[in-house]
């Protein structure tokens, strides 16, 4: 049933990582299968079997031509560097190439206890792999880079994080699980020759372009690259209320790809200071903080680069602070694209950054609903009409009022039809999120009652996020007060 695997990463040096055969289950049960990505990565739906893929979705049967091994790396966790993480209970069973061309991890998370667990189980409860289906293939019907979920099995097993949880494994594709902690594992180890081995299994893998520059110029273009993902990534959060929750540096990713959906959230109410995580006391993940942890993190990357970027450290360290200073006008220039975009606008002019800074700012006095305000703009660019029912989403109107009339003149200077700005508006700004009580709802069904239709429904309706669905107006409303989910957990 699998495609033929490619070991690119296996055949890294093995200090890179720990050969680990996945852990058995006692009664894998397939409850989640992704038919459209199996297709995109060549798997032999034909020969698709229920109970077969269970098995192998499992780990209780290795695949022809893999060979498991967990992942080495340490990380920056909330600021405090921890020298040796790793895969503590995820096992990438080797790279296929896509239909596309492409080359694709493919991982089982939750497939028992690693080298690198620290004394865990190695196991994952099934709210935490579902929350990562669902969030993680929703993002990648909004258009952001993200790994992906191929399949969700139950295993027969409990697991105890406090209480006793049905256990699950999640089968998560990525364009490699590559992450700045990757190189922070051989750098704090003064592993120099590991670390250009990395960097150049990077550079082919993501970056092939930067394959002819010479030494004194590659890997320096490296960290530009990377930086130039990030911040793209991050606008790209930004501009749909996405809080990761946990961005520490072993959960950036070298590819530019979304990764480790843990206590992760959609805000409702539009707040920059919105915490979601129930670990991250000191809001250092807050949406508003997260441009800026990504840069920190990318200093981080650049650091490990330093003995390769030049000769002499102090030139090395002042090339690659250039570099880093950079990424804030980066961002800040693909932050002002999405949020144009979601504006309905196409064209660029000076007072742009004020005139969203100015609908931020009463969406954030009046306690408006981040996704539905935009959403609501395509019906006040086409109706007059329109406007109070946009209005009653705001506790306080006076700031949204003054402003509608700064946007109208603006849209009229794009020379475009309302109804064309509508179309704009509706294919930029979603109906549908995984909103925080929409997700916990269809987690406990399953958790609780195995009744897997609530999760079903919800990756129907967010698999096609800018289409409005008869019927399914639930999907598309904040929480009522006694729906709210304010913190959310990590399933580790």
């Amino acid at each position: 049933m699998f495609p033929e695997f490619t070991l690119r990463y296996a055949r890294l040096p093995e200090r890179c990582y720990a050969r680990f055969e996945p852990v058995p289950v006692a009664s894998p049960r397939l409850v989640a299968f992704n038919r459209p990505l199996a297709e995109e990565l060549g798997f032999d739906l034909a020969a698709f079997d229920a109970e077969e893929a269970a098995v192998w979705f499992a780990g209780n049967v290795v695949p022809r031509g893999a060979e498991p091994l967990a992942q080495a790396y340490a990380g920056h966790q909330f600021g405090g560097f921890v020298p040796s993480l790793g895969d503590g209970r995820a096992v990438l069973l080797g790279e296929v190439t896509d239909r596309e061309g492409r080359l694709r991890d493919i991982q089982l998370k939750g497939a028992g206890a690693t080298p690198f667990s620290r004394g865990g189980d190695g196991r994952a409860p099934l709210g935490p792999v579902l929350r990562e289906y669902l969030v993680s293939e929703g993002m990648r019907a909004l258009g952001i880079p993200t790994t992906r979920s191929l399949a969700a099995v139950t295993t027969g097993e409990r697991v105890y994080r406090g209480l006793p949880e049905p256990g699950a494994i999640l089968t998560r594709v990525a364009a490699s699980h590559l992450r700045v902690g990757t190189f922070q594992y051989f750098a704090a180890r003064g592993d120099v020759e590991a670390v250009r081995e990395l960097a150049d299994h990077a550079i082919q893998r993501h970056y092939p372009e930067l394959q002819e520059r010479p030494a004194s110029e590659r890997y320096l273009a490296l960290v530009e690259a990377v930086a130039a993902r990030q911040a793209a990534l991050v606008a790209q959060w930004m501009g749909v209320g996405f809080i990761h929750g946990v961005m520490n540096t072993d959960n950036t990713a070298i590819s530019g790809e979304t990764i480790d959906y843990g206590p992760c959230a959609f805000m409702e109410a539009y707040d920059p200071r919105t915490v979601f995580s129930s670990i991250d006391e000191g809001g250092r993940y807050a949406y508003r903080n997260q441009p800026w942890i990504a840069q920190w993190n990318l200093a981080r990357f650049a650091e490990t680069l330093i003995p390769l970027i030049d000769d002499d450290q102090q030139r090395a360290i002042e090339r690659a602070t250039a570099v880093i200073e950079a990424y804030e006008a980066r961002y800040e220039a693909e932050w002002l694209a999405v949020m144009r975009a979601k504006l309905g606008l196409a064209t660029a002019e000076e007072g742009d950054q004020a005139l969203v800074e100015a609908l931020l700012e009463a969406m954030h006095t009046g306690r408006a609903d981040f996704t539905r305000t935009f959403r609501q703009l395509a019906d006040v660019a086409e109706s007059e009409a329109a406007e109070p029912p946009f209005l009653e989403g705001f506790r306080a109107t006076e700031a949204v009022t003054e402003w509608l009339p700064r946007w109208r003149a603006r849209l009229a200077r794009e020379g475009v039809a309302m109804a064309d700005i509508a179309a704009r508006l509706r294919a930029v700004n979603p109906c549908y999120i995984p909103r925080n009580h929409k997700v916990q709802e269809a987690l406990s069904a399953a958790a609780d009652h195995d009744d897997f239709g609530p999760f079903e429904t919800l990756r129907e309706v967010l698999a096609n996020p800018f289409t409005e669905q008869p019927g399914r107006e639930a999907y598309a409303r904040p929480a009522a007060p006694e729906e709210r989910v304010l913190r959310t957990f990590c399933g580790t």
